[in-house]
């Protein structure tokens, strides 16, 4: 018998993905509305005086609305109770201005964060497991610092996106030391979402690394001989797979002079020859026209090209592949119906995390822009939650190289990086972020569609176990351990 008040969301404990409490599946604040926001200073004296109006006071009235409806909009639904705790019950305080402005309300979530880098709160407990109770404690309403960084600093990056603003960022964040990424990405040195494969068990991160190594390569079909392109190839783990088991002719990527010379050192390790595998180390805009590749792959690198350049890079990539080629196309998102603590994460992301990386939009707007572009849709998966899976891997590493990171980095880096992936593990289980693997092709009258029949995984479906059907030949794993 059905009944007339709101069921609960279930709460799963699966082994695959960390578990999230209740009051962690509480929806929030999903209130902004554009007609009311363009609406509030209305053309009464008609479309010139309303021009005037919007431009004398259209600033300080976004302002107003965007910190009113983050703070004051209802919440999607309220099937999940919320009530507040006081901050001193998961937090110790160590600044008493804060404990005394803070004691008897929530406080909004970029000022704890803030205050923790800075050593004014400390988490008594797990800092993951603190922040899946954060709803008793946090708010996600837009404050001074939120405003100040979006008009002083992010706008002006999404104009501007120059050449020079990606080379000094990208260098900046990931010449940072090799060390560093190791004590949370493991041996495998992949900086994108792994697959999970048997979600019946908690499978180790470099089984989620390699489950994605292998699923890139099949869904791009790739055979001995072909060209393959790897644009943002990171520290070139997927350029050696691709050419030790597949035989391809590999090339990489990227802008990262420590990435280029991990990865040169990676592909020898695995016995390649240069004639095999390469890492170039230059900025994707100089990757040489003329030459077309049999296969190309990006696994989160496009964010980092930013809204701006997007076109621009699609428009590229189409010119460097093959007109019976396939593009896998690997991108980290948020969702088109967005609630405030999405927004207040990505502009967490964006400033401590990945800065520069402001083209994670939502999938309707990629498909749009790769269709704009010139390609096919072949397929589409979402795996936001297989990048949850993934977070808490690199979580629990980062915790337990603590010592490590400490001794070389500081507390400040160690903090920021705990607390950045304690909460996308959040983020990507509940869908405020989520992850799209897209394959593509030239949409054109002669493009050998019925070739690419057999790679359509999400049709070929094994009806004994529910399973998709992949190649069992057997794979060598880049297993080669820097150890730091």
């Amino acid at each position: 018998m059905s009944s007339s008040s709101p069921s609960l969301p279930r709460v799963l404990n699966t082994p695959s993905v960390h578990h999230a409490p209740l009051i962690s599946l509480a929806e929030g604040n999903a209130s902004f509305n554009n007609v009311h926001f363009w609406s509030l200073i209305a053309p009464t004296f008609g479309f010139k005086t309303y021009l005037l109006l919007f431009a004398l006071s259209g600033f300080p009235v976004a302002i107003a609305y965007w910190w009113a409806i983050s703070k004051l909009g209802p919440r999607l639904d309220d099937r999940v109770p919320v009530d507040r705790k006081p901050l001193t019950e998961f937090f110790e305080i160590r600044d008493a201005a804060f404990a005394d402005e803070w004691k008897d309300r929530k406080v909004p979530m970029q000022i704890l964060h803030d205050a923790y880098f800075d050593g004014k709160v400390d988490f008594k407990g797990d800092v993951l497991e603190t922040l899946e109770q954060r709803n008793h404690y946090a708010s996600f309403e837009f404050t001074y610092e939120l405003f100040k960084y979006v008009f002083c600093n992010f706008f002006p990056e999404v104009i501007m996106h120059s050449q020079n603003q990606d080379e000094n960022q990208i260098r900046d964040n990931y010449d940072r030391g090799n060390d560093f990424y190791y004590w949370f990405l493991g041996p495998r040195m992949i900086y994108t979402s792994g697959v999970i494969r048997d979600p019946t068990r908690k499978e180790s991160l470099e089984e989620l690394q390699d489950n994605k190594l292998q699923l890139v390569c099949e869904k791009l079909a790739l055979k001995p001989g072909e060209t393959l392109l790897d644009i943002g190839c990171g520290w070139g783990t997927m350029v050696s797979y691709a050419a030790k088991n597949y035989g391809v002719d590999a090339t990489g990527v990227t802008l990262a002079k420590e990435q280029a010379a991990f990865g040169t050192e990676r592909i020898a390790k695995a016995g390649l020859t240069p004639d095999q595998a390469r890492i170039l180390c230059h900025d994707y805009r100089e990757i040489p026209a003329g030459k077309k590749f049999d296969k190309i792959v990006s696994l989160e690198m496009a964010e980092h090209v930013g809204i701006r350049r997007y076109h621009t890079f699609l428009t590229q990539v189409y010119d460097l592949l093959a007109d019976d080629g396939t593009f896998f196309f690997q991108v980290s998102g948020i969702r088109a119906r967005w609630q405030f603590e999405d927004l207040v994460w990505g502009l967490f992301m964006n400033k401590y995390v990945f800065p520069g990386a402001d083209a994670s939009c939502a999938l309707g707007w990629v498909i749009n822009k790769l269709e704009g572009a010139g390609f096919e849709v072949k397929s589409v998966d979402v795996l936001g939650v297989h990048y949850s899976a993934t977070l808490w891997r690199w979580y629990e590493n980062w915790l337990g190289n603590k010592e490590k990171v400490l001794e070389k980095y500081g507390e400040r880096w160690f903090r920021v990086w705990a607390f950045f992936l304690a909460w996308s593990v959040i983020a990507s289980r509940q869908g405020s972020a989520s992850l799209f693997q897209i394959t593509l092709h030239k949409n054109l009258n002669g493009h050998p569609r019925y070739e690419g029949i057999g790679t359509q995984h999400g049709i070929h479906v094994d009806a004994r176990r529910g399973e998709n059907v992949t190649s069992e030949r057997e794979r060598i794993a880049i297993d080669d351990d820097p150890a730091y």
